[in-house]
């Protein structure tokens, strides 16, 4: 019989999300697990596992991208006191690193807020929900609550919670809105039209610029018809794409992120360069999503640690599994292996 993995078994310690004001914070300021010299004997098999399962994805140029287009619109947005403040989706696949980039983003603004607001705890200068499935305009809002630590009663309609968020955000400070997952809201249904009309009413009645992620936000109805419109009136788009590997530059690109994440890695037996050798092997079988390639190299790194070989090679990196797109991307590249 195969016992149960216990949080105990594995070195794990729940966190909270970072939907919640405690579980943001948390994300922003938490260091990541230290990088100790590969041989250390006081460095505990947990530990090791625990330093390789949290491997950093790498700032990228479409981070940086996205980076500059919101520091713009902040300044656009500062002195506007009231109508459409400008905002910016960020569009793309599954597996790209939009929701890493939107976290990076908000989390880059708010230490930067801490250095520019010394000793003020109480301010709240990001906030980031995701949009619930199937949501209504009284769940959003309740997201919004639930984020700062509002209770939030069956007693209390959607106009007092609408109306007590907004007036609490602009007490705290806020001036960064980050919200994943837009694209679940079908604005052909009427759930998902008013729940639209309630964005768009936060985003006037909050002093803050506005961020959405979604995956292929111009397929989704979300920009079409009057409401769609807008939107699009309102919203620039980043294409948040997979990473190409068809010129030297992207080839550069993709190598220096690779390299990256190989150095990251404390492995007793790997040979350094080994990850950057299959570089191209890498980006075929992720088809240049980040978040297959974060997937790909951090259980690949836990399987040598666990089996005990200490080191990533091409045929370990062809046996782990990928998501199903990857998966399917890859395809071609396994069957010639």
């Amino acid at each position: 019989m195969v016992s149960p993995i216990s949080n105990d078994a594995v070195g794990f310690a729940p966190l909270a999300p970072p939907t919640v004001w405690q579980g943001w914070d948390a994300f922003v300021h938490r260091a990541p697990a230290p990088a100790r010299d590969a041989a250390d004997p006081a460095w505990s098999q947990a530990e090791r596992e625990d330093y390789h399962s949290e491997l950093a994805v790498m700032r990228t140029p479409a981070m940086d991208s996205v980076f500059t287009a919101v520091r713009r619109l902040l300044l656009v947005n500062r002195r506007q006191q009231a109508g459409a403040r400008r905002g910016l989706i960020i569009s793309g696949p599954a597996t790209t690193g939009k929701t890493t980039t939107m976290m990076a983003l908000g989390r880059s603004f708010q230490l930067a807020d801490a250095r520019q607001h010394p000793g003020q705890d109480d301010r709240r200068p990001v906030l980031f929900i995701s949009v619930p499935p199937a949501a209504t305009p009284k769940m959003l809002v309740s997201e919004f609550a639930r984020f700062l630590g509002m209770p939030v009663t069956d007693r209390l309609n959607q106009t007092q919670i609408t109306s007590a968020v907004c007036d609490l955000l602009c007490e705290l400070g806020t001036q960064l809105v980050l919200i994943d997952d837009v694209h679940l809201l079908d604005t052909q249904r009427r759930a998902g039209a008013e729940t639209s009309d309630q964005l768009k009413y936060l985003g006037e009645r909050i002093p803050a610029t506005f961020v959405y992620s979604a995956i292929d936000i111009e397929t989704s109805s979300l920009l079409s018809g009057v409401r769609g419109a807008q939107i699009a009136g309102r919203f620039k788009i980043f294409r948040h794409r997979p990473l190409a590997y068809a010129t030297e530059q992207d080839q550069a690109v993709w190598d220096d992120l690779v390299r990256a994440m190989e150095d990251l890695l404390r492995l007793r037996a790997h040979r350094p360069g080994t990850l950057v050798k299959h570089a191209p092997y890498l980006h075929a079988r992720t088809g240049g999503r980040i978040g297959s390639l974060s997937h790909l190299i951090r259980e690949a790194a836990l399987i040598a640690l666990t089996e005990g070989t200490e080191r990533i090679t091409k045929q370990l990196l062809g046996e782990v599994e990928l998501d199903a797109a990857a998966e399917v991307q890859a395809r071609p590249i396994r069957r010639k292996q």
